[in-house]
């Protein structure tokens, strides 16, 4: 038995240690908004928050999570969300959309920890985070729309 918080609310689950988390999160928690897309860590379509960090879900055994917080894209909220959702859709970044829930993730535990991020503080937080469609430059468009949206509300 493995307990943890997820988005907010304390689970409990009774699986193997070994069981990654993305599996834990898609077939026993029913949260399928994390996705799977090479289940060995190298294109991050996985990727949630542990204790607000962005940490791909793949290759994170269900026992390295017992008394932390993990959040999932549909546990993600506040004003730094928002400010990241908000600019995905005004800088139109999906396009196929299958790596967005991890890419909204990395920016957002990128925004959390940087509110002002340079190109190359971008580079790195988001490197891994592969998308197929290639909108590299709109998601740092979009992340940089947030930023500025978030230093005008501050």
């Amino acid at each position: 038995m493995v307990q943890f918080s997820l988005n907010g609310k304390t689970v409990t689950v009774n699986v193997t240690p070994d069981t990654p988390l993305l599996w834990v999160l898609r077939d026993h928690l029913g949260l399928t908004g994390t996705k799977f897309g090479c289940g060995v860590s190298l294109c991050r379509a996985c990727t949630v928050h542990l204790d607000g960090a962005a940490t791909p879900s793949c290759v994170l055994p269900i026992s390295a999570v017992a008394g932390h917080k993990i959040t999932t894209i549909e546990g993600l909220g506040g004003p730094v969300a928002q400010a990241v959702q908000t600019a995905w859709d005004k800088i139109q970044v999906p396009q196929c959309g299958y790596c967005q829930s991890g890419q909204v993730m990395a920016a957002t535990a990128l925004l959390t920890q940087k509110a002002a991020p340079t190109d190359a503080d971008i580079d790195a937080a988001m490197q891994g985070n592969l998308c197929r469609c290639g909108t590299y430059p709109r998601i740092r468009q979009a992340i940089h729309e947030a930023a500025q949206h978030l230093g005008e509300k501050a």
